[in-house]
């Protein structure tokens, strides 16, 4: 569905994207995963022609993009971070404004948009004005208004930042919809969760290059022990020699201690008895290898 080979984007002299490689199947979802500033949105805008590639090759449906982007856009759907709905329009009046940029007339569209707001969920809402939705049937609608032109492919920039876990999880479930109708999704987010219900593959980024790329049970299998047991407390430090000498992998942060392990019942059974501390014993997941690979350092 999409190709990147050696792809770069500078700002001046700073390099956003530094030469990366990927490709993205038909009928999946690829996620881009990393920190603030890792490129992901700049390799978006790329994707979809919005930004002009510095250097490499870039193709979506086997056409050159930015020479064909038009194209592109046409056969493309985009939920961008922020709602940029018309408040002065309602409901189905955005769906149907917005079918309009695809060379469709409103009066042509009627049960393409009675289907989106079943989809959306909005089908009662359908006259009210955007500024009374709250924030979760906002990107219901956002992502419906997407939907307008049947697009081949998705491209969703944080479609769930900032919503609470019953949008999200909607919202997910409308995603996962598209994608079983073979739909190609392109995701970017900061929710570790939301990767690994949705994404088939992706890549992890920072400074502008791919650190790995891999389904996410792959890559926590490549990267981090199977458990890990938090520390937590002013006393948590005190246990990083006893749980390396009992083969952990330890990482500190602040007055937190993380123990990744393969065997981790001898070093549970000394915890069992201290005092003074709270600590947590969990499965690893998408997290630990993305803080493994990027760094537990704040990111503006």
């Amino acid at each position: 569905m999409a190709s990147a080979r050696g792809l770069v984007k500078d700002f001046g002299r700073h390099r956003a994207v530094d030469g990366i490689d990927f490709d993205i199947l038909r009928g999946t979802c690829f996620g881009f995963l990393g920190p603030n500033g890792a490129g992901k949105t700049t390799t978006l805008k790329m994707l979809l022609g919005l930004a002009p590639k510095s250097g490499g090759e870039l193709s979506v449906y086997d056409l050159p993009v930015p020479e064909r982007a038009r194209e592109v856009r046409a056969r493309t759907g985009l939920v961008p971070q922020a709602d940029n709905l018309d408040p002065d329009f309602s409901v189905a009046e955005n769906l149907r404004t917005y079918a309009t940029y695809f060379g469709m007339k409103p009066d042509d569209v009627g049960d393409r948009v009675e289907r989106l707001l079943a989809f959306a969920a909005l089908t009662d809402r359908s006259e009210a004005k955007t500024d009374t939705l709250s924030g979760g049937m906002k990107r219901r609608l956002t992502i419906a208004r997407a939907l307008i032109n049947e697009p081949e492919m998705v491209v969703l920039d944080e479609p769930t930042t900032g919503l609470d876990p019953q949008a999200r999880h909607i919202i997910w479930s409308r995603l996962n919809e598209l994608r079983e109708q073979g739909t190609t999704l392109i995701l970017t987010t900061h929710y570790m969760e939301e990767v690994e219900r949705l994404c088939d593959e992706l890549v992890i980024m920072d400074h502008g290059r791919i650190l790995d790329q891999g389904a996410p049970k792959a890559l926590v299998q490549r990267h981090v022990e199977p458990e890990v047991i938090e520390l937590r407390g002013e006393r948590a430090g005190v246990f990083a020699d006893d749980a390396q000498g009992l083969g952990c992998r330890v990482e500190q942060m602040g007055s937190s201690l993380y123990c990744y392990s393969h065997e981790p019942g001898e070093f549970l059974g000394r915890l069992q008895s201290a005092t003074g501390l709270t600590f947590m014993h969990r499965p690893t997941g998408l997290e630990d290898v993305f803080l493994k690979l990027t760094g537990r350092e704040l990111r503006d």
